[in-house]
């Protein structure tokens, strides 16, 4: 028996629930963790066409209908 489990054992019931709990939530802070993909900015600039045609808040309302939102304020 490892030494964890003599421990636990030793606990009350109610106590050994808390240590599982602990242990599987350790386990999905330090194992679980998704690898970050740093931001790309592929996309800047791509409206530098517009830049004379729109002002900055009317290419904003243009690029919302362009994605189809409907609720931004004017």
């Amino acid at each position: 028996m490892t030494y964890l489990t003599i421990l636990m054992k030793a606990l009350p019931y109610k106590a050994q629930k808390e240590l599982i709990d602990f242990a599987e939530f350790l386990k999905a802070r330090y194992y679980n963790k998704k690898k970050t993909q740093k931001l790309k900015f592929d996309w800047a600039g791509g409206l530098e066409k517009y830049k004379d045609k729109f002002e900055p808040v009317e290419l904003q309302h243009k690029i919302s209908e362009w994605w189809g939102i409907n609720n931004v304020s004017r």
